[in-house]
């Protein structure tokens, strides 16, 4: 089992990464609340993990915090939530905004996560309960990646790419980063991801 990863951020494609380990190189699938806070390319980064092993395909997710890898793991728990809802859920919602949603039996802010619907939102909150201690913070109090020295790319396609990894169908991540794009026309694609997720975010 892997449980921690330190070396070096090789490379950052939403919702993946590449971290370099004294020259191997481990992808990691991470939570957008992850990615936004991860350190310039090229610089250490810590990661706790979580592999995940199923019949098809072994894979391993990242977290900044231990308590946010200690909530994916909750997550998985819950009848029908598998790691890539999971994944989603947390990229979406940061711990405390999942547990005001679970507090106030908040469905309507869970379906807007790709791939929950009405039953598995109420599962989540049902199984839930009472599980998810309060936290403080909000999602656009995250901190972006850095930008400094990145050559011109297009930002709003690789946001959109990282919304549809994320289970967001291509139209609405379109129309996700359309709007985000009217707020702030010059964004790069961590900001264009971030106020994309806000918007999504309950109130």
């Amino acid at each position: 089992m892997i449980g921690r990863l330190t070396g070096t951020l090789a490379a950052v494609q939403p919702p993946q990464l590449l971290v370099d380990v004294q020259g191997v190189g481990y992808e990691v699938l991470a939570p957008m609340t992850t990615i936004f806070e991860l350190p310039q390319l090229g610089s250490s980064v810590q990661l706790h993990t979580h592999l995940a092993v199923s019949e098809t395909s072994q894979q391993l997710f990242g977290f900044i915090r231990e308590s946010d890898r200690q909530l994916f793991r909750t997550l998985i728990k819950v009848n029908g939530v598998g790691p890539k809802m999971a994944l989603a859920i947390l990229s979406g919602l940061d711990g405390a905004a999942l547990a005001r949603c679970v507090a106030d039996d908040n469905v309507g802010a869970l379906v807007k996560v790709p791939g929950v619907g009405k039953k598995t939102a109420e599962r989540l909150i049902i199984e839930l309960r009472g599980k998810l201690a309060p936290q403080t913070g909000d999602l656009g109090d995250i901190p972006l990646m850095s930008t400094n020295n990145e050559p011109k790319v297009d930002h709003s396609g690789e946001a959109e790419s990282a919304l549809a990894a994320l289970g967001y169908k291509p139209t609405d991540a379109t129309k996700m980063v359309a709007r985000a794009l009217k707020e702030q026309p010059e964004a790069d694609s961590a900001t264009l991801i971030r106020l994309a997720l806000k918007s999504m975010a309950p109130a």
